[in-house]
């Protein structure tokens, strides 16, 4: 379960055995959601994250969109 980075409290990982389309995990201490990624940025599932850190992963999520797809294409051996 690789994670890509922790800012604000707030987890960003994937799952080793992922599937398309591209998204991440995002975990804190109230609960986990799951962020699509490509082909758009959207709340896919919000189990129990506040809703301002709901905005804030979102928001981290279109800004470092470009380094996830990366992480995304490096660890799962896609060109």
């Amino acid at each position: 379960m690789p994670t890509l980075f922790y800012i604000f409290g707030l987890r960003f990982y994937f799952y080793s055995d992922e599937h398309l389309p591209i998204h991440i995990h995002v975990q804190n201490g109230d609960g986990r959601a799951k962020i699509e990624i490509s082909p758009n940025i959207k709340l896919i599932y919000n189990k129990g994250i506040k809703a301002n850190d709901i905005k804030k992963a979102i928001t981290i999520a279109n800004e470092f969109s470009e380094k996830i797809i990366e992480k995304w294409h490096e660890y799962f051996d896609e060109d």
